[in-house]
């Protein structure tokens, strides 16, 4: 061992330099303790946890387990594991997620359903736009009458190459038991009624008209306002085709004001 003070080179174990008497420093014995390891369990815990939401909180239960057992292990490892922090968070983070996803749904549940309503609202207005186009080409070929209106739905099928899930509204109440049931084999379901002063005049009456409008499930429907629904839509109002074949969605509150025959 060199003395610090003078350079003299004494035996390992001299505690003062055999030339100046200066005292010597020994080196500090070098730490024996181990470095303690993170926990994997406590970072399998948080990661499960991070994923909890996109799985739809079925993550949160296996985090909140590993969590758990983590934090015991942690607690007797007597310094040879670490991550109390990964832990705490893997058990915490699914119980701030869930009401944050409860609350998220409450505003968003709303908003999808009337999405939902109003994607079937047009989806009907664009099947009672394609009726009313195939019962123009039926009186192109029948001076220029409408189908019968008591048997309206088999000669658009039969005549002008309907298809069957055309006659149907998406919102009304049974449609979707329906199209997987044995009527949509047979095709015998319509949400849609035909006006029964349409042949009357044919292409000649009134643009204003009424032709179509949205009534109760059924087949060959023909009628006037008594037999009109507006429970296809939420009450809202129902989608009406007009003689001159443009397609308009009219609120409860003016279903009053249509014109249904040709006077």
């Amino acid at each position: 061992m060199n003395c610090p003070k003078c350079g003299t080179e004494n035996p390992d174990d001299a505690q003062i330099c055999n030339s100046c008497s200066a005292a010597l420093k020994t080196a500090p014995a070098e730490s024996s303790k181990p470095v303690a390891k993170t926990s994997g369990l406590a970072i399998a815990s948080l990661v499960l946890a991070i994923l909890s939401p996109f799985t739809c909180m079925i993550s949160a239960i296996p985090a909140v387990i590993l969590a758990i057992v983590a934090l015991v292990k942690i607690s007797k490892s007597q310094g040879r594991l670490k991550g109390n922090g990964l832990a705490v968070a893997g058990l915490a983070v699914p119980f701030v997620v869930l009401p944050v996803i409860g609350i998220l749904m409450g505003i968003l549940m709303p908003a999808l359903a009337r999405v939902r309503q109003v994607a079937f609202r047009q989806v009907c207005a664009t099947n009672m736009s394609n009726l009313g186009k195939a019962m123009l080409i039926y009186a192109g070929d029948y001076d220029e009458k409408y189908p019968t209106p008591s048997k309206w739905c088999d000669l658009l099928i039969e005549y002008a190459d309907v298809s069957p899930l055309t006659f149907r509204c998406k919102g009304a109440s049974g449609c979707k038991i329906a199209c997987c049931g044995k009527e949509d084999v047979s095709g015998k379901l319509c949400n849609y009624a035909m006006n029964k002063n349409a042949e009357i005049d044919g292409t000649a009456s009134p643009p204003d008209m009424v032709l179509l409008f949205e009534t109760t499930s059924g087949w060959n429907q023909s009628g006037g306002p008594d037999i009109l629904t507006t429970d296809n839509h939420q009450g809202e109002g129902c989608n009406i085709v007009f003689m001159d074949l443009h397609v308009e969605f009219v609120k409860t509150e003016d279903l009053d004001n249509l014109k249904w025959t040709p006077e």
